[in-house]
């Protein structure tokens, strides 16, 4: 059994993409565009405002009217933060389990400390959660695994003896590379990048509480 089990946050412990994709629709409404489908948005909620930006406005980071963009964005999801978020079907279950079976768990996700703290209280988190990071509060973000080892610093636990689920390809990059049992999840929104197959982590789930099944196995 492990000592700890660490979640990514959108695509993995919350279904964020409703209101980041609300806070999207806002901004090209702002702009004079058409709105979006969620389903045109919600695979690429992994990449965050950087995804998003790029579907809504065809524009990277280097280009000079991202900024601008990008502080509206934030701006707006703000004011949406949770709204129609909620936890992912059958996530309160696999947290109360691991409660009980005295297993701590937190949360490494790059979504910035200004959004991911309150999401977490606003979601009743936060006093249940052995550490939270985000993707500003160590000096790098997945998919190095810098995070997820302050993660395990902050909770009291060894990394080797550690599980972190995501919805995407970084996430199993960044767990591997701390040296922790990587887990999968096919319910969030895996980006468009590689098939989740071919990410290489040690465990694939369909459902949370496939989780439990996988711990009492042993299968990493």
């Amino acid at each position: 059994m492990p000592e700890a089990v660490f979640f990514d946050l959108d695509g993995t412990l919350a279904d964020t993409a409703p209101d980041l994709a609300g806070a999207l629709n806002k901004l090209l409404a702002e702009h004079g565009r058409t709105a979006l489908p969620q389903a045109v948005l919600r695979p690429h909620v992994s990449a965050g405002a950087r995804g998003l930006l790029r579907v809504g406005f065809d524009i990277a980071p280097d280009d000079t009217a991202y900024p601008a963009l990008h502080k509206r964005f934030i701006e707006l999801y703000e004011d949406v933060l949770c709204e129609a978020t909620t936890l992912f079907p059958g996530i309160d279950a696999l947290l109360d389990s691991l409660d009980a079976q005295g297993i701590v768990w937190g949360v490494v996700t790059n979504k910035p400390e200004r959004l991911t703290l309150p999401l977490m209280e606003a979601l009743g988190l936060t006093k249940r959660a052995a550490a939270i990071v985000g993707g500003d509060t160590t000096a790098r973000s997945k998919p190095d695994p810098l995070p997820l080892i302050h993660a395990c610093s902050v909770a009291g636990v060894a990394a080797n003896a550690s599980m972190y689920l995501g919805d995407d390809l970084r996430d199993i990059q960044a767990g591997a590379a701390a040296g922790m049992c990587t887990v999968a999840v096919t319910w969030g929104y895996l980006g468009d990048g590689p098939a989740i197959d071919q990410w290489g982590a040690d465990i694939t789930i369909d459902a949370p509480e496939a989780l439990l099944a996988a711990m009492h196995q042993g299968n990493c």
